[in-house]
């Protein structure tokens, strides 16, 4: 994977087939769109490229409508890897390239700087200033200027169709299953391992706390069955995540991964946690003893569900 970090060090080659969205989540939607873009590089002998946006538009024009991201971009462009994009091209997005009327866009972006045989977009892609360019009006740009146009159609789970939002909600709600079906992978959160309390131990549970970007969307509280990948190695884990109400009244949430069998220090290491199902909601214990009886029990169901389910990273 080659990765050209600004449009101005972008410097045309062989024509790119270019796949066009924010892509958050690199949900199934997006999935068809990357390999319908990579079959089209293939026919046309092309490079398959993506062009992404950083920050997400609306973290620049609507802060306080910004949602939290489902994958950071490191992982969306790992993701793109995995699929056979050769190319992403990541670049700022700004108000300047806000302002930018639909055919500014197409023939000074697509055509003149990137040089593209072809562009790959959804159903509902929008560009240019306020939104104005729909994938319509790329077609008709595409023709005039001289570049093809494919748009993918909506990708449908059941009745619904597969969008990021849609996930979101069902992370938001800890529904691990649904969020799978959209997604086509099972969810997954990197963090560093930072200090927390270091109650876990003194019970006989000891967890690595994780340290999670803000910017990123969070499974709902509750437990969850999990894998944890830790220095290349995959182990089973239960994961809670919320503010402990056991212990305090008011508390940030955390997300806290008890490792099975693993007893090595890990803090200031980053790992990555797989969720696999949501076994129950948090719960405030009348105490320790309650609490401990309970996360055996969370241990022993974590176990019987990771036994019955297959994984993959992807």
């Amino acid at each position: 994977m080659r990765i050209i970090k600004g449009l101005e060090n972008y410097h045309k080659g062989r024509p790119l087939s270019l796949a066009l969205g924010n892509f958050d989540g690199v949900h199934l939607g997006h999935q068809k769109l990357v390999k319908l873009n990579i079959r089209d590089a293939k026919e046309r002998g092309t490079i398959a490229a993506a062009l992404i946006f950083e920050p997400h538009p609306l973290r620049v024009l609507y802060p306080e409508r910004t949602p939290r991201m489902l994958i950071s971009t490191s992982r969306k462009i790992e993701l793109f890897t995995l699929l056979g994009l050769e190319m992403v091209i990541q670049t700022p997005f700004t108000l300047e390239i806000a302002r930018l009327i639909p055919e500014y866009f197409a023939r000074h972006v697509l055509h003149e700087t990137l040089g593209v045989a072809s562009v790959s977009v959804g159903f509902n892609y929008t560009f240019g200033h306020k939104g104005m360019g729909t994938p319509e009006t790329l077609k008709h740009l595409g023709q005039e200027i001289g570049f093809a146009v494919n748009v993918v159609p909506p990708v449908m789970v059941g009745e619904q169709v597969v969008s990021s939002t849609l996930v979101r909600q069902a992370l938001e709600a800890g529904d691990i299953d649904w969020a799978y079906k959209l997604l086509g992978y099972w969810p997954m959160l990197e963090g560093e391992v930072i200090e927390g309390e270091r109650r876990g131990g003194k019970i006989g549970f000891p967890t690595a706390n994780l340290k999670i970007d803000e910017d990123l969307i969070v499974p709902g509280e509750g437990v969850y069955a999990a894998k944890a990948l830790v220095r290349g190695e995959v182990h089973n884990a239960v994961v809670n995540i919320g503010k402990k109400p056991t212990f305090h009244n008011t508390y940030p949430v955390t997300v806290e991964a008890y490792i099975l069998d693993f007893h090595r220090v890990i803090y200031g290491e980053t790992i990555r946690l797989y969720f696999m199902k949501r076994i129950r909601g948090e719960m405030k214990f009348s105490g320790v003893e309650q609490l401990v009886t309970q996360i055996h029990q969370d241990v022993a169901q974590a176990q019987r569900v990771l036994a019955d389910t297959r994984f993959r990273a992807f």
